[in-house]
C-alpha cells in the first residue's frame, strides 16, 4: 500500500511547494546527474551487473496574474504555474527492458492564495499534466490534479497544515490527503524543513554566499502500456549532500549540490483503485547509492 501511494506521492509532489506570492515572475532551472549504479534484484536483494544511470533536467515557472494586499498587510494572490521535467536513463545488461529509458512530466495549473484572519491562509491549486515515457502519448498520459491545503502559521517561521487532493493518477478521480510544513530559523545558522520537498540546514557566512548539508526528495511519474492495459510506473529518489548557494545579483542565485543518491527505485502499480490498498510481495527494484550532482538556477524578475 505505502509503496503504491508513492506513486501517486510522484505525481502530486508539485502541490507541495508553498510558492510565495510575488510581483514577478519566478522561475527555476535545474540539472541533474547520478552515474551509472548497479541494480538490486527485487526478488532476493542481490546486486546484479545491470545498471542505470539518470540524468534529468526541470524548469518551473510561477507568473503572477494578481497580486493584492489586505488592510492587514496579508497577501491575496492568483498564479500560473508551469513546469516540465524530461529524464534520460541508459539501462545496460538487462535481460529484457525493465525500465522506461526516458520520462517526460509536464503541467500547466493555477494557483490562488489568500489569508483567512490572522494565523490562517489557503491554498487551492489545479493542475493538468502529461506524464509519459515517450513511446507512445495518448490521452491515457493525461492526469489531472488539483486541492486546497489550510495552514496555520504559528509564527513567521512555522507553518503547518493539510487539506484533500483530487487525483486521477489511478484512472477515476479519486482524493488523498495532503500535509503541510514549513519550519526555518533566522540568524546566521539557517535550518528549514519542508515537507514534501526535503529539509537542509547551514551558515550563512554573508549575504551573498551560505552552505548548507540538503536533504530532497523528488520523483517522476509515467503511464505505460503493459500487456494492453495502462499502468503508472513511479521513479523516487532521496539524495543528500552539500549546497553551497550564490547570490550573484538581487534576482538571481546559484545552486550546487554534491553527495549520494541515498535511494533510488521505481514502482508499478494499476489504475485502479484497490491497487492503492493491495500489499505487494517483493520490494520494488532499486539502484545501489552513488554519487549525485545537481545544478540550479532561480531568478525573481
Amino acid at each position: 500500500m505505502k509503496r503504491n501511494l508513492l506513486t501517486a506521492f510522484c505525481c502530486l509532489l508539485p502541490l507541495g511547494y508553498w510558492v510565495s506570492a510575488q510581483s514577478g515572475i519566478s522561475a527555476e532551472l535545474k540539472t541533474e546527474y547520478i552515474p551509472a549504479s548497479s541494480y538490486i534484484r527485487p526478488e532476493d536483494s542481490v546486486k546484479t551487473n545491470s545498471t542505470s544511470d539518470f540524468k534529468r533536467i526541470g524548469l518551473n515557472l510561477n507568473i503572477p496574474l494578481s497580486v493584492k494586499k489586505d488592510s492587514n498587510g496579508k497577501v491575496k494572490a492568483w498564479s500560473m504555474l508551469l513546469s516540465g521535467s524530461y529524464a534520460k536513463m541508459t539501462h545496460k545488461n538487462y535481460e529484457t527492458q525493465l525500465f522506461p529509458s526516458q520520462m517526460l512530466n509536464a503541467q500547466v495549473g493555477i494557483q490562488h492564495m489568500r489569508p483567512l484572519g490572522k494565523k490562517w491562509s489557503m491554498m487551492m491549486m489545479a493542475s493538468v499534466g502529461v506524464y509519459t515515457d515517450l513511446e507512445r502519448i495518448t490521452f491515457d498520459d493525461v492526469l489531472g490534479q488539483g486541492g486546497i491545503v489550510f495552514v496555520r502559521h504559528f509564527n513567521p517561521n512555522l507553518a503547518l497544515g493539510g487539506g484533500p487532493i483530487l487525483t486521477t493518477a489511478f484512472g477515476v478521480p479519486m482524493v488523498l490527503p495532503w500535509i503541510y510544513f514549513d519550519w526555518k530559523t533566522n540568524g546566521k545558522i539557517k535550518v528549514r524543513i519542508n515537507f514534501p520537498e526535503g529539509m537542509e540546514a547551514g551558515y550563512q557566512f554573508s549575504d551573498e554566499f551560505s552552505l548548507k548539508a540538503a536533504i530532497d526528495l523528488s520523483g517522476m511519474s509515467a503511464e505505460r502500456n503493459k500487456d494492453g492495459k495502462s499502468v503508472l510506473v513511479g521513479y523516487q529518489q532521496i539524495t543528500a549532500g552539500l549546497r553551497p548557494e550564490i547570490q550573484l545579483s538581487d534576482k538571481l542565485s546559484l545552486r550546487v549540490t554534491g553527495g549520494t543518491a541515498l535511494l533510488r527505485s521505481f514502482s508499478e502499480s494499476d489504475r485502479k483503485i484497490k491497487s492503492i490498498f493491495k500489499t505487494k510481495k517483493m520490494e520494488d527494484p532499486r539502484f545501489a547509492s552513488t554519487f549525485y550532482v545537481a545544478v540550479a538556477l532561480r531568478w525573481n524578475l
